[in-house]
């Protein structure tokens, strides 16, 4: 099935500014000498950084936004309202992060005080910003979220936990 333009530029916003710099860069870089050209090289890399960022939120995000439910980040603080359930948990809060790749989507699963459990689809609209929110949490890595998010799996998966971490931190 071919994409529209429109959704594939709107698929791709990430990328585009990373191309941008990279190609003003390589464009600096090849025209010019001496400490323009170091200049342009530099500019170059950052947008070869930028695409990198890019292409891990694109990853992450894919599938984003067609599934039920709406997510909201105001600070450090998740709200997810679905249509059965619903919630908010303070990142500050978070005792562990799992991921559900079973369920029809699979779920974010965050863990708080007293046994507060919030499941969020992957695909809820605004999901792709807890893409930051997650990195956020000590010891977890942008890699390691994106392969979670694309390993094909059958059973809950522990991502992040506040205990694990604080037993390596002492």
């Amino acid at each position: 099935m071919r994409r529209r333009p429109r959704a594939l530029l709107a698929a791709s916003r990430e990328l585009l500014p990373g191309a941008l710099v990279l190609l003003a860069g390589l464009a600096v870089a090849g025209a010019t000498f001496g400490i323009t050209r170091a200049l342009g090289v530099a500019l170059a890399l950052l947008g070869l950084a930028l695409l990198w960022v890019g292409w891990q939120r694109r990853r992450f995000g894919r599938g984003v936004g067609g599934g039920v439910g709406v997510v909201q980040v105001d600070e450090r603080r998740l709200a997810y309202w679905g249509p059965l359930s619903g919630g908010v948990i303070d990142m500050d809060d978070l005792a562990r992060l799992d991921l559900d790749p079973t369920g029809r989507p699979a779920h974010w699963i965050l863990w708080g005080p007293g046994g507060q459990r919030l499941a969020v689809p992957v695909d809820a609209l605004g999901a792709e910003r807890l893409l930051d929110l997650f990195a956020a949490l000590p010891g977890l890595s942008v890699e390691r979220l994106v392969a979670a998010r694309e390993a094909p799996g059958d059973a809950l998966a522990t991502l992040w936990s506040r205990s694990a971490h604080l037993s390596v931190v002492r």
